[in-house]
This record gives C-alpha cells, sequence and structure tokens, in this order.
C-alpha cells in the first residue's frame, strides 16, 4: 500500500468508526450489558490508544504520547505493555473520562497520525499502521454486536437507527453442492495482510463432502423449534445441554416470544421474524444441534475454504447499511453450481476446534496474535452483516466460544460427499 493510499485508508476507516456511534444518544455511550461486551465510549477510545501507542510511541516517530494516563483506561494487559489496564467486566463503570474527553482524545491521535502519513515513513510504521486497522475494523463488529445486546436488554427495544424491514422473498430450496476431496492449500498465500493464524498457507487432506447451497433461515430454525429442538437432549453435546440448561435458551438470542410464535430483535429494534432471513446469534451448540435435527454435519473450516477460495468478497457486509441479514438474492437463487451467502449475512460456524496449522509461529504483534486463543474456541467463516468487506478474505478464521451468541453467528450444514 502506497503512502498516500496508507493515508486515504487510515481517514476512511477512522471516519466509518464515527459513524457507526454518531446515531448513539450520550448515555448509550457508557453502558456494558455483560462481561464479554465493551461500552461504546471504550471503542472510541482504545482503537485510539492503539494508534497512541503503538504507532506515534516509537522510537522511530516519537510523536507521543497524546494522553499517557488514559493508558490504564483504553489500554489492555496482553498488548505487551507494563500496566494492568481496567478488567473487562469493569469498563461500564467508568463515567470519566467523558465521551466528550474521549473524542478530543480520539481527535488529536487522528491529527497527529495524518501529520506523519503525510510525510515519509518506513516499512515498519507501515506495517504497524495497517495491523491497527484492521484491529480498528474488528471494533467496529464488536461495536455493532455489543450495541445490540446493550439494546436488547432494554425493555423498551430501543432501536439504534430505522431500518427497513426485508422485503419477503421465497426462500431457493437448500441444495448441496459437491465439493471435491483431495489435497486442497489451505492458509494465506499472498502478500496483503493476514493475522499470524492464517499462515502459514499448508496443504491438507479432505475427502468428497457436500456444502448447502445457502445459509439455514429463520423458517428452518423455527421448524427445529417447533418440532422439540431444544427438548430433545440426543440431538445436543454434553455441554451443549449444559449450556441450554443453564442459560434457559429456547431459541436464538434477540428472537422474542410473542404468543406461539417469535419477534426478532434488530438494530432497527423490535420486528416481526422474517421467515425468509438467515438465522442469526445461535451458538455452535445451537448449530450442531441443528444440523443433527437435519441429519446433516456442520462443516470443517477447510472445506468451507476450499470453496470460498475462488469466490470474491461479496455479500451483506456492513457496507451494505442494513446491519441485518438478507434473503438469498433473487438472481443467485437459482440453480447455480457454487454456494451463494459463502461471504456476509452471518458468520457461519464450523466443526472446526481453533488450533495452529502446522508450522505456526504467533507474531506477538501488539497484542494482536491468534495465538493467544487456542483453547477452547471453535472457528467460523464468512464474515457478517457488521463486517467491513476490506476486513475479510477466503482464509480469514474468526473465533469464539462454543456458547457464544451475542455475534451475528449463524449455520450453513453439510454432508459427507
Amino acid at each position: 500500500m502506497k503512502p498516500a493510499a496508507l493515508a486515504d485508508a487510515f481517514e476512511r476507516v477512522r471516519r466509518q468508526t464515527t459513524e457507526l456511534v454518531a446515531p448513539l444518544a450520550i448515555e448509550d455511550y457508557v453502558a456494558q450489558s455483560m462481561p464479554d461486551a465493551r461500552p461504546a465510549k471504550w471503542h472510541v477510545g482504545h482503537t485510539s490508544w492503539y494508534f497512541e501507542e503503538f504507532v506515534l510511541g516509537r522510537e522511530d516517530v516519537r510523536r507521543g504520547p497524546v494522553r499517557p494516563e488514559f493508558r490504564e483506561i483504553f489500554g489492555v494487559s496482553d498488548a505487551g505493555i507494563p500496566h494492568p489496564g481496567v478488567v473487562s467486566r469493569d469498563r461500564g463503570v467508568l463515567s470519566r473520562p467523558t465521551v466528550a474527553e474521549v473524542f478530543e482524545y480520539r481527535r488529536r491521535v487522528d491529527d497527529q497520525m495524518a501529520a506523519l502519513l503525510e510525510g515519509e515513513f518506513s516499512e515498519g510504521v507501515r506495517e504497524v499502521v495497517v495491523l491497527g486497522l484492521h484491529h480498528e475494523q474488528q471494533h467496529q463488529e464488536r461495536l455493532l454486536a455489543d450495541l445490540k445486546h446493550l439494546f436488547s436488554r432494554n425493555p423498551l427495544y430501543p432501536a439504534y437507527r430505522e431500518a427497513p424491514q426485508p422485503a419477503g422473498a421465497p426462500v431457493p430450496p437448500l441444495r448441496f453442492v459437491s465439493g471435491a476431496g483431495g489435497r486442497v492449500p489451505i492458509g494465506h498465500g499472498g502478500t496483503g495482510f493476514a493475522y499470524d493464524n492464517e499462515r502459514p498457507r499448508h496443504d491438507t487432506w479432505i475427502v468428497p463432502f457436500q456444502l448447502g447451497s445457502r445459509l439455514i433461515t429463520n423458517g428452518e430454525y423455527r421448524e427445529f423449534i417447533e418440532e422439540g429442538g431444544y427438548r430433545h437432549r440426543s440431538l445436543w453435546l454434553a455441554d451443549g445441554w449444559d449450556a441450554l440448561t443453564a442459560g434457559g435458551w429456547e431459541a436464538p438470542l434477540h428472537w422474542v416470544r410473542q404468543g406461539d410464535g417469535f419477534a426478532e430483535f434488530t438494530l432497527g429494534g423490535l420486528a416481526a421474524l422474517a421467515p425468509e432471513v438467515p438465522v442469526a446469534h445461535v451458538s455452535y451448540f445451537e448449530a450442531d444441534a441443528f444440523a443433527r435435527w437435519r441429519e446433516a454435519r456442520l462443516p470443517s473450516e477447510f472445506e468451507w475454504e476450499a470453496v470460498a477460495a475462488d469466490c470474491c468478497v461479496a455479500g451483506t457486509l456492513l457496507e451494505n447499511g442494513d446491519l441485518r441479514p438478507e434473503p438469498v438474492p433473487a438472481a443467485a437463487s437459482g440453480g447455480a453450481s457454487a454456494p451463494v451467502q459463502l461471504f456476509g449475512d452471518a458468520w457461519e460456524w464450523t466443526a472446526s476446534a481453533y488450533l495452529p496449522y502446522p508450522g505456526f509461529r504467533p507474531s506477538g504483534r501488539f497484542g494482536q496474535s491468534g495465538g493467544r486463543s487456542m483453547s477452547g474456541r471453535m472457528v467460523l467463516r464468512g464474515g457478517s452483516c457488521f463486517t467491513p468487506a476490506s476486513h475479510l478474505r477466503a482464509s480469514y478464521r474468526h473465533v469464539l466460544r462454543p456458547d457464544a451468541r451475542w455475534q451475528a453467528t449463524g449455520i450453513r450444514i453439510a454432508r459427507d460427499g
């Protein structure tokens, strides 16, 4: 990326974060709905702290610090810097610095960064800025998921911003598209940005398989519920049944029972459940149980990547603007030979535990190594309606605990070939 292009990318990503928080009232910035979520104010400050700490504070830059005392508020203890930071679950009790002070802090960091990017800088600076932009895009996605969870806890079901209901459309029948087996290359092999957990590129062996032609819809998932999917223990992994029991699950997160049916909470407020829309906010355990009910399974992450490797990153992503999954486009619902909705709409749970690739070496760069989470998590692929398009690629590995439901996570099923 040339210097001018990097400066443009920096301005674009930073502006996008600011635009995402623009609909918020001042009261919305501080609240934290659960330990895994972060207050909006913290996302705004933390993504600025990154550039202050790791770019402006470099020995070959020396333009910072801007507000060194904010390290204790917006820093993280696993970033290799000598301060503890605020415990995740306590970030919602920090009324100070004020929202105005955080945005002033952000403005000053941006001014310093703009001056830096207008001049000459080293390759090391370029790499850290690019990493920081992808780090901020991760927080843009988390910000939206966190806000949705926060607003869903409110009995008034407030809207983050108004959004149109998806147009009802016939759902194309679910088909299974054959995937060739054999030796396939897996992982990032290009020269562009990738996280360390996407490398090294290597060959793996897969047997012939069949991948669902589209994502599972709300309507199909409702059938699973109506036929006792949450009551039949035989469909569930042991840990999944424990999570169901402990959490009192009877439907996906953000489904709200109304009489004999359900409504769905969206960032546009409470809406009628749209049966043609891909189901979202289900855990790995729910996705796995649904697949068993359909006499199928979840795909491995390698099966998914083998199919997606030659596909363009396009679909219902953050730039779409509706911030919710969308039905299969009419133009893509015919007898296409390739699956649709591979990118966007909802992250797709895979059957793969999050493990290192052969020869993996953690980068340890600025708390961004994927190796820290390689225990007790499952891999998801494909992005969601909250994911920026430029943040994705076929080799991207998203990871969550198997009981996680607050991010926009969905289901694609597979079968042996």
